[in-house]
């Protein structure tokens, strides 16, 4: 994705935006493959074998446990967490606290995705009272971001109808607030932890023909999360995801065929690969 404009130097042990970006994400992805990262996700039941294919794909292992009392106790023994609010049913809204909870007291680090956050009342209070956990990492996009952080939105179901840069300020007050790293997902992806910047220019059209991408590159940053910091980790799930679409846009007839080559670009993908794409974004890339 995209340059690296730091707004601070300061940053909880993530590496400058550029050169030590790329290799950073490259010992991040053979660190995965290594460690092979069970990742617990209660995430969106339209999405979940999308979601599952993904981290298996990259190297991590999914476990996709939402049943009250089985979803806490896998939280203790994995290496992250998703929390994806996509489909709140009774059960996984009973779940999703305490698996939290758990997580979080064991130093485990979790995701959120705050689907629709800001447009429908019953997430986005959970949302706000997830936020105290601390997520190592929040992905989303403008909108939820923005909802998060007590802002107005233009939100229209699960559609963002603010840019990434009206969400800016937004993403780095929640980085703040947590102590974690923000991604907001657009044309041009944005990670901040509320001190540095990255832009990240990756990915192709077709990922939004198909259900379940942002949800896939959720799984994708809480397998990163285990391996690494947050703001690495985020950069790293965006530009791994974004750079296996355009490999697979390439083969692809379109949304029929593009999970299948998707899929296989991420299986196929080196830490050598996703290092220059880091890179390359950062020479290329959009000024903050």
């Amino acid at each position: 994705m995209t340059s690296a404009v730091p707004t601070s130097t300061e940053r909880t042990g993530a590496p400058v935006p550029g050169d030590g970006l790329a290799a950073a994400s490259a010992a991040a992805l053979e660190a995965l493959r290594t460690r092979v990262p069970l990742v617990q996700c209660l995430t969106n039941e339209v999405t979940t074998n999308l979601v599952a294919n993904t981290l298996l794909a990259v190297g991590a292992s999914p476990a996709m446990a939402s049943a009250p009392g089985e979803a806490e106790e896998l939280a203790g023994v994995a290496a992250a967490v998703l929390v994806n609010l996509g489909t709140l049913g009774p059960d996984q809204r009973a779940a999703v606290e305490p698996t939290v909870a758990v997580a979080s007291g064991a130093g485990t680090p979790w995701v959120l995705d705050p689907v629709a956050v800001g447009v429908l009342s019953v997430r986005t209070r959970l949302a706000g009272r997830l936020l105290t956990e601390r997520p190592a990492v929040v992905r989303g996009n403008a909108s939820e971001v923005r909802a998060l952080a007590g802002l107005a939105t233009a939100a229209r179901g699960v559609d963002a109808r603010d840019g990434v840069d009206d969400a800016a300020a937004a993403a780095d007050a929640v980085a703040r607030s947590t102590g974690g790293a923000v991604a907001v997902s657009g044309p041009v992806d944005l990670v901040t932890d509320g001190g540095a910047h990255v832009r990240l220019a990756v990915g192709d059209p077709l990922l939004t023909t198909i259900t379940g991408a942002g949800c896939a590159l959720g799984g994708l940053t809480a397998a990163f999360a285990a391996v690494t910091d947050p703001f690495t980790a985020a950069a790293a799930a965006t530009t791994a995801l974004g750079l296996a679409a355009e490999r697979a846009a390439r083969v692809a007839h379109g949304p029929g065929s593009f999970p299948p080559a998707l899929l296989d670009a991420l299986h196929a993908l080196t830490p050598e690969d996703l290092a220059e794409r880091v890179a390359s974004a950062g020479r290329v890339g959009v000024p903050a």
